[in-house]
């Protein structure tokens, strides 16, 4: 048996080196991203009307001598002009200490990963749900194009699109929790464990709500795009000819469909990261996950400096990296694009 190779399928040295440069100036621009952002968050929060001591102490009420109160003040560096607290920070971060949490009272970093062991689960189960179940909703639209499936799966999507993620997830723990008693209302395990405790299925049973809610609003986007593509993929000139040699849709789909519609499903696939992580910080405020959609919000009201600039970091890394993954993700799938960032350079 004969076994041909594309050469066009195939990496080549320059092709390798241009996608190594595209990477290094991919990182250097998230550097100087992570530079801007830092900045920005340490400027807002020293405009901002709270004051993280008495939001640690509970309050302008709190019942402690003011001596103890400028004793946390000096303690945490609120005393600090903004340009010391900076440079505080800068120096520790390049040292790999992030800086310590005023609401946990645990060092950043282990309250970054602590929290996203629980986000990973969530975001991860709700993007490939979403990934899946899209790119499904769009062959089928496409391949019963006009038909009432079609129509159903357009204003699913459409109705989808225009819906906020918080009446989403409210709807869904309305009927399922409230109503029909079938899911738990929140919280990652059960009340009386904590979810390190807590066995795979109290977890899955705990997760299934919060899923539902970002998988279902994140369908709409890939779904409609794939459905566009395939069509247009359908009335080209080669389906054409493919249909009057009597080839089946389905056979359409495997020989000419799948390698046209896949690339611009994974651009949108990894586009959506950043999307994702944002919606999963209102999942998890209305079904009390304990993930960094969580922390994020308390650090925000608590005025929780080095938590918040802590987790901003990781979230632009992690988004990043979804970005970084799809590019090169692209050249392997489709040689243009090699091509492409060979002309580039």
């Amino acid at each position: 048996m004969n076994i041909s190779i594309n050469p066009r399928s195939m990496i080549t040295s320059p092709q390798l080196k241009n996608i190594s440069l595209l990477i290094m100036k991919k990182i250097l621009r998230l550097f100087f991203l992570l530079f801007v952002v830092t900045v920005i968050c340490f400027i807002l929060m020293k405009f901002a009307p709270i004051d993280p001591i008495e939001a640690y102490i509970g309050g302008e009420q709190a019942s402690l001598p003011p001596e103890q109160i400028e004793h946390l003040r000096e303690y945490w560096g609120h005393n600090d002009g903004f340009t010391i607290r900076y440079v505080k920070w800068m120096r520790g971060m390049l040292s790999g200490d992030m800086g310590a949490s005023m609401i946990y009272n645990q060092p950043v970093k282990d309250v970054i990963l602590e929290k996203f062991s629980a986000s990973l689960l969530l975001m991860g189960s709700a993007w490939a749900i979403s990934g899946v179940l899209g790119f499904t909703l769009g062959i089928i639209g496409a391949l019963n194009k006009g038909k009432l499936i079609d129509r159903i799966v357009k204003l699913y999507c459409l109705t989808l699109a225009s819906a906020p993620i918080f009446w989403i997830g409210i709807l869904l723990l309305t009927v399922f929790s409230v109503q029909l008693g079938w899911l738990p209302i929140g919280l990652s395990a059960p009340i009386h464990s904590t979810i390190s405790d807590a066995s795979w299925g109290d977890k899955i049973y705990h997760l299934i709500l919060p899923t539902l809610t970002l998988s279902l609003t994140g369908v709409a986007s890939i779904a409609l795009h794939t459905r566009q593509k395939f069509i247009d993929v359908l009335d080209s000139d080669y389906v054409l000819f493919a249909k009057a040699r009597g080839e089946s849709k389905l056979l359409i789909l495997r020989r000419h469909g799948l390698k046209n519609i896949m690339l611009p499903a994974i651009t949108l696939q990894f586009a959506s990261i950043a999307e994702l992580f944002g919606g999963s910080t209102l999942a998890e405020g209305i079904f009390s996950y304990p993930g960094l959609g969580n922390a994020v919000v308390e650090a925000g009201i608590k005025a929780d400096l080095p938590l918040l600039v802590g987790i901003t970091i990781f979230a632009a890394a992690f988004v990043f990296t979804g970005n970084l993954i799809a590019n090169l993700l692209y050249a392997l799938i489709d040689p243009r694009i090699r091509e492409g960032q060979e002309n580039v350079y």
